[in-house]
Formats: C-alpha cells, structure tokens, sequence
C-alpha cells in the first residue's frame, strides 16, 4: 500500500490530507452564524432565533460562540416529538433550554453550565427546544405551561 503513489507525488498527497483535515478541524471549531432565522413571541418580548433544523446543525448548536445579542437564541427542530436531552459541550455561554410543544407550550426549563456534559432532559416528548441566554426565562417570569408564539407553533 506504501507504494501504491510515486515518491514524487506522496508528499504532496500527505500535504493535501493534512491541510483538509486541518480545514476540517477549524470548521468543527466555527461557531454556526448562518442558520435560518424566524421571530418567536414570548409575551410583549420578541426573540430572534436562529432554526437548528436538520441533524448536521443541532448537533453543532450554539457551540464556539463567544457572544449572542440578548433576545437572539436557537430554536432546536426536530421531525417528531421525543424525550430531547441537551448537554454543553464545546459551548461557552451559559444557556436555559426550554422544552417547547407542538403549539408552543414550555414543558420545562434548564439551566446548563458551560462546557459540562451533564445531560439536560425535557419531562415529556417535545419537537423543539429554545436556548436562550441563561435566566432570560427567569427575568420575565416565564417558565413551564407558558405559551411561546410563532410560526412554528402555528403562527400564533
């Protein structure tokens, strides 16, 4: 197998893999800042989140961002309700996911640590789950059987 490429043409390969994979761990490292966004309503407050929608971008989420405006979250879409778990690694802001309904009703609230890789669980099936930043819920006195507006909750 060594010999399967000339001498002249293996250190040029070497160099052409190793920079790919070095492109390949930068990538890894960007923080995600080109997602679809839509505005949700919790209440008078309005908040711009980006869409987290298919598998490739929730797993990345909010992780390497060093800052986030403080009505702008992610909103996590996934294809059918499920008990969602949530953990921070690689993430540096502390966040409170809220575990949202069809029809946007917050199930419950967690608070989550940066960089721990504790587990973070909604108590029932849920399709979508809002990061904000850490107490954003709390300073406005919304937590579980609170009702978030939007379009994916149906426009309301």
């Amino acid at each position: 197998m060594r010999d399967a490429l000339p001498p002249v043409l293996r250190r040029p390969f070497i160099a052409l893999v190793l920079a790919g994979l070095a492109a390949f761990a930068c990538a890894q490292e960007a923080p995600q800042l080109d997602l679809p966004r839509t505005t949700l309503k919790a209440g008078m407050h309005l908040i711009q989140a980006q869409v987290a929608a298919t598998a490739q971008q929730r797993s990345i989420g909010l992780m390497h961002r060093k800052d986030m405006p403080a009505h702008e979250g992610m909103l996590f879409v996934f294809e059918q309700p499920a008990v969602q778990c949530f953990w921070m690694k690689n993430t540096l802001l502390p966040l409170t996911a809220a575990f949202v309904e069809d029809d946007g009703t917050i199930v419950n609230l967690a608070d989550m640590k940066p960089l721990s890789l504790d587990s973070h669980c909604s108590a029932r099936p849920v399709r979508y789950v809002l990061e904000m930043h850490q107490g954003w819920f709390a300073r406005r006195g919304i937590g579980p059987g609170f009702r978030l507006g939007g379009p994916p909750f149906g426009g309301r």
